[in-house]
């Protein structure tokens, strides 16, 4: 069977995606660059466990360097591919905006080059449920607006929805987006709420709760998101006839589509902590602050696209969930509290 390549590999979704295909005997070659936009022993340590099986190679590249992508690609000749390397987080463009241009669009542009070059079956990339911004008609959909980005972040992934799109017209590559909705779990990323705030309750140190705790997120479990990914990666996009010239998430004249992938529960922040806080037996002291500019109130998922696509929503409760990122992280104390 040929390989599925797999860009972020070392990272959070990338690492679980990698381990899912080998589970199901199909051969994945890994691409991550290691940067150290978070602490690296976690990514070095989810690489090990993937380095231990057979079927996975691993290049330690950065998709940003045109002729290591393309030496990459043609060397593969991959059947199909993930790409779910970039520069997360909506904050650190206040450091460093550069890293975001870098990572999510030159580095999506080369891939694509290299894509055109050697022909795939299917790309499904990340997109994110920031690229909604400003939009208040809740649940998001993918038929609405996704003009008014609030942040950096989102206005680069916006810009790989259209820069797929139009690879996928002029040259046919099968494209997929998926619009992640706030993806929570064991091996995540250190600079997501619940990482953050399991260490701080640990330390013995406040957490910060921005708009005052008043957030509602669809949290999404990682479990869900991998077999949606997976799910997603079996169905190359094809021209949808009967799609509106103004709609996303559709093309009429490209193998081209976006979906949501989240769960269809809004949960509000402060349920989240209470979870988290019944797992741990400990309550967290909290300091409550402004709403931050970039941020947005609530976020919630219509699954119905993706449903009706592939028959699949997310289903693990949040209950479940924080209680499995619990168990990991007090089972792992050298990783998440060093």
């Amino acid at each position: 069977m040929n390989s599925v390549l797999v860009t972020g590999a070392a990272g959070f979704i990338g690492a679980a995606v990698s381990a899912r295909l080998l589970d199901q005997g199909v051969p994945v070659v890994g691409i991550d660059n290691f940067n150290a936009y978070y602490d690296v022993r976690l990514k070095e340590a989810r690489a090990a466990r993937l380095l231990e099986r057979p079927g996975f190679t691993l290049h330690r590249a950065d998709l940003a360097e045109r002729g290591a992508v393309q030496a990459i690609v043609a060397a593969a000749q991959p059947r199909r591919v993930v790409h779910l390397a970039a520069q997360a987080g909506v904050r650190y463009a206040a450091t460093d905006p550069y890293a975001y241009t870098r990572a999510n669009i030159d580095g999506f542009l080369n891939l694509l080059e290299a894509l055109r070059a050697h022909p795939v079956e299917h790309l499904v990339y990340a997109s994110t449920s920031s690229v909604y911004g400003s939009n208040r008609d809740m649940p998001f959909a993918e038929s609405a607006t996704t003009d008014h980005a609030l942040t950096l972040y989102a206005a680069t992934k916006k810009a790989n929805e259209v820069m797929a799109h139009a690879y996928a017209h002029l040259f046919g590559i099968p494209c997929t987006g998926l619009r992640f909705f706030t993806v929570y779990g064991p091996w995540g990323r250190p600079d997501m709420a619940l990482f953050k705030f399991a260490r701080a309750m640990l330390s013995d140190q406040p957490i910060q709760l921005y708009n005052h705790g008043r957030h509602g997120r669809s949290f999404t479990y990682i479990d869900d998101i991998v077999e949606g990914v997976l799910r997603v990666l079996d169905h190359p996009a094809a021209p949808a006839p009967d799609a509106a010239d103004a709609d996303p998430g559709q093309s009429r004249v490209a193998p081209y589509a976006v979906y949501n992938i989240g769960s269809e529960t809004e949960v509000p922040l402060l349920r989240y902590v209470e979870l988290l806080e019944q797992a741990l037996g400990r309550k967290a002291r909290v300091e409550l602050l402004p709403l931050q500019a970039g941020d947005v109130e609530r976020t919630a998922a219509d699954m119905g696209r993706l449903r009706e696509r592939v028959g699949y929503s997310p289903r693990v409760p949040v209950e479940v969930g924080v209680q499995r990122f619990v168990d990991w992280f007090l089972a792992h104390p050298a990783l998440t509290l060093g």
